[in-house]
């Protein structure tokens, strides 16, 4: 599995990578190697605020539905339109092209986010 450096991590196999004072966030490579080939992204409003652990995300994949929780307390800046017309970008490229949204924290990053190293032991690599 793909576990890039200089990203954190959460247990709901989550990325946030944080770009100036917000953080870009989408899902594992792990995560989207489970959920199979993607077919549907539902994503939040811009403007929402989400607390760590609401609803961000619905993943529609042809072996499940997966929900997507907040991995911090934010604001929704911006969401990946991209998605609507290619969903499909989440498997092909999970740290690139298949971003989620980007987040402005509310609140100091959460102590459950781990770094690389961390989030390889999580899923047993």
């Amino acid at each position: 599995m793909n576990v890039p450096e200089g990203l954190r991590y959460s247990s709901g196999h989550g990325w946030l990578r944080l770009e100036m004072d917000v953080y870009r966030m989408g899902i594992t490579d792990y995560a989207q190697d489970l959920l199979g080939e993607v077919a549907f992204v539902g994503l939040p409003a811009v403007g929402s605020e989400m607390a760590a652990g609401d609803l961000l995300a619905e993943i529609e994949a042809r072996k499940a539905t997966n929900e997507f929780y907040a991995p911090i307390t934010g604001m929704v800046l911006q969401v990946n339109d991209e998605l609507a017309d290619h969903p499909e970008s989440v498997n092909e490229d999970p740290y690139g092209d298949g971003w989620l949204c980007v987040m402005s924290p509310l609140e100091a990053e959460g102590e459950s986010l781990m770094d690389s190293a961390g989030y390889s032991r999580f899923i047993g690599g």
